[in-house]
């Protein structure tokens, strides 16, 4: 990775709402590259953060933050979302072993870039669905920094509250293939028919030996912990209104409905992986981490 990403690269597609949490996982992931325990390494996350003028004065390193990790924002809930990285980095990894998937798709990929960082096996396909502007935004930061994919990339500027079957299909996936899925922080932002629809879609474009991973929130513990540390702070501290921002519609039971069309599903608590790895949040008082879910899917092969 060479050169330095250009400040006038556009923001359109990252400037607010939904977009504006992309540079916020984005600013997760660099303070937890940057930790001398880090779970997960992505040095390209800093180059979004520093490329996008709603950013200033956002930290990339947890010595940035004057509280460190008593920080609720830059400290655990950065440390979840390093957390997650890793997790879904493993899953996606498991799912591509020798024999298995080599096609797949990130839903919402947002500021993904697993593409440049991951060692891939060979013949793999990265097809990144998100919108336009997010991708455009992505685009030309990476093109600054002259970073080059491990593996072929696809990208697919497509809106997931749409029909994006088509898009992918035209862009080259091949339903016939087994395939890997991967829908991360993305499904709490969607209204309800959109999340059904996505899953249902995601079934049909599958065949046996695909997998799936997703993260639900559940409903009743929404507003139950509106006013937690980790709310709060981040509305105070960059002005994102996450509860805002989630749709507040009672949720679909998404593993549920893979359960029912033949897929074997898991639902984890992420505290589960904190324990598993020794580093991440635990449990406390008003938290709202507590109705977090990370659900794993496996379509059968019969």
């Amino acid at each position: 990775m060479t050169g330095t990403a250009h400040r006038s690269a556009s923001t359109e597609g990252v400037a607010g709402g939904v977009g504006l949490t992309a540079l916020l996982v984005a600013a997760a992931r660099a303070i937890e590259t940057h930790r001398h325990d880090s779970l997960a390494q992505d040095f390209y996350a800093e180059h979004f953060v520093r490329a996008a003028p709603a950013c200033a004065g956002w930290p990339v390193r947890l010595q940035q933050v004057p509280d460190g990790d008593a920080d609720p924002l830059w400290g655990r809930f950065a440390r979840y979302f390093g957390l997650r990285t890793r997790v879904l980095d493993d899953f996606l990894l498991r799912s591509v072993h020798p024999g298995g998937a080599r096609q797949v798709v990130l839903l919402g990929a947002g500021l993904d870039t697993r593409a440049f960082r991951l060692d891939w096996p060979p013949g793999c396909v990265i097809f990144e669905i998100d919108r336009a502007g997010v991708l455009a935004f992505k685009h030309q930061v990476l093109g600054g920094l002259a970073a080059t994919p491990k593996t072929a990339r696809v990208p697919v500027p497509a809106d997931l509250r749409t029909d994006w079957a088509a898009a992918l299909t035209d862009a080259g996936f091949d339903p016939a293939a087994p395939s890997v899925w991967l829908a991360e922080g993305l499904l709490f932002y969607l209204p309800v028919a959109a999340e059904t629809h996505l899953i249902d879609t995601v079934d049909r474009l599958s065949t046996g030996g695909s997998t799936m991973a997703f993260e639900v929130k559940l409903d009743k513990d929404l507003l139950e912990y509106r006013d937690s540390p980790l709310y709060t702070s981040t509305k105070q501290q960059i002005g994102i209104d996450l509860l805002n921002l989630f749709d507040r519609e009672p949720r679909p039971d998404s593993a549920g409905r893979l359960g029912s069309r033949g897929w074997s599903t898991s639902v984890h608590t992420p505290f589960e992986f904190t324990r598993r790895h020794g580093r991440g949040p635990l449990p406390e008082q008003n938290d709202a981490l507590k109705g977090n879910r990370w659900v794993f899917a496996n379509k059968s092969r019969q």
